[in-house]
C-alpha cells in the first residue's frame, strides 16, 4: 500500500519543518510579511499550520479536533484579495515551493507535484472571495492524485 503524503514526507516532524520554513519565507517576502509578522497572530500559528497540513496530507485529525474545520480556516483567511488582481497567491505559492527545499522534504517529483497541486488549489480556495463561508465544511484531504472525496 502506498503511504500517505504525510507519511512519505516524514510525519509530524517533517510537516512542522515545512510550516516553519514556509512561515519564514512569507515573513521574508516584502509583500506577504505584513500578514505573517504581526503581534495579533496566534502564538502557535506555525504549529497549527503544521497540524492543518498534516491532517490534509493524510495524518492525524489534530487540527480539526483542536482548532476547527475548513469553514474556520476559510473564515480566518478570506478577504485578503482576489487571486486574479494581486500576486499574493503566487507569492504564497512560491514561498511554499521554496519551503519544500528549505525543510529538506523528499526530492521526489511526484510527491512535490502533489503538494504543489494542493497549494495551487488552496490558494485559490482561500483567496476566492470575501463572501462569508457556511459552517461545517469538512477538512479537505489531499493524496497522490489530488483532492480526495
Amino acid at each position: 500500500m502506498r503511504p500517505t503524503l504525510y507519511e512519505f514526507a516524514g510525519g509530524d516532524a517533517a510537516i512542522l519543518a515545512l510550516a516553519r520554513a514556509h512561515h519564514a519565507n512569507c515573513v521574508a517576502d516584502p509583500v506577504l510579511n505584513h500578514m505573517f509578522d504581526r503581534d495579533d497572530n496566534h502564538p502557535q500559528h506555525v504549529e497549527r499550520l503544521a497540524a492543518y497540513w498534516a491532517e490534509i496530507f493524510g495524518g492525524p485529525a489534530t487540527y480539526s479536533e483542536t482548532c476547527g474545520d475548513q469553514s474556520y480556516v476559510l473564515a480566518l483567511h478570506r478577504g485578503n484579495g482576489p487571486v486574479d488582481s494581486t500576486d499574493l497567491g503566487d507569492r504564497f505559492y512560491t514561498c511554499f515551493v521554496q519551503a519544500l527545499d528549505d525543510a529538506a522534504l523528499p526530492d521526489d517529483a511526484e510527491f512535490r507535484g502533489a503538494l504543489a497541486q494542493y497549494m495551487r488549489w488552496a490558494v485559490h480556495d482561500v483567496l476566492a472571495g470575501p463572501e462569508p463561508v457556511g459552517p461545517g465544511l469538512a477538512m479537505p484531504r489531499w493524496g497522490w492524485n489530488g483532492r480526495e472525496a
